[in-house]
């Protein structure tokens, strides 16, 4: 397994972002204009410097955004079709899938205490069980995928996950990890170089050099 290059894009803006509502399975409606283009972007980088040749597998969650993210990089990753997968899809909303942001919050407003195992809307996924579904499907993806690249195209939940599982985080923990939209993180199987068997080794997080201008998000100008 060592050798394995597993790199996560973060999908463009959606429209959902946009328009501050909650984008589920079925409130999502894909991209906004500035995420097309933010992927382009990624796009473009990524066929003038070759960093991901070789690129064995393409997967996305099946959430608009985010196929729409991989079919725009696929040129750049020798026309692959992308392998939609339920398991790198973004947390799964119940009842307030499609409502605005401020609905959501009125109904269910937010506890005064958190833990990963708190639900809010009836049906929606906790951070827990979204952590453990993340983190097993990451495993079984090193393992079908031994010694090549693969590029998932998904979301900023699946990248924080990433971190916790592979960092050793807690799920609890007080760090707030915000990968950018079109963002690369990349992970990597090697030998441990202090003890005997393979580590999980950290090669880039929020990777967001091909952003600039208008592109980058509205809070950030630099």
């Amino acid at each position: 397994m060592t050798g394995t290059r597993i790199v996560l894009v973060r999908h463009g803006e959606s429209r959902a972002q946009e328009g501050r509502f909650v984008g589920g399975h079925t409130g999502c409606t894909g991209l906004s204009d500035r995420g097309r283009r933010q992927v382009e972007a990624l796009r473009d980088r990524l066929a003038a410097t070759g960093e991901l040749a070789g690129t064995s597998a393409l997967y996305c969650s099946v959430m608009a955004r985010a196929e729409e993210t991989a079919r725009i990089l696929a040129p750049a990753l020798g026309d692959l079709e992308p392998e939609r997968d339920c398991d790198f899809c973004e947390s799964h909303p119940g009842e307030g899938d499609g409502l605005s942001w401020a609905e959501f919050d009125q109904r269910w407003p937010r506890p005064e205490t958190w833990t990963p195992e708190t639900r809010r809307d009836p049906g929606g996924e906790t951070f827990g069980e979204m952590g453990v579904r993340v983190a097993t499907r990451l495993e079984r993806l090193v393992e079908r995928h031994p010694g090549e690249t693969v590029v998932v195209a998904c979301h900023g939940g699946v990248v924080v996950h990433s971190m916790v599982h592979w960092l050793g985080l807690t799920r609890d923990t007080r760090a707030w990890l915000d990968p950018i939209n079109s963002s690369l993180t990349e992970w990597q199987l090697i030998e441990h170089p202090y003890r005997p068997g393979p580590a999980v080794r950290l090669v880039r997080f929020n990777d967001h050099g091909h952003l600039a201008g208008d592109l980058l998000p509205p809070q950030r100008t630099s």
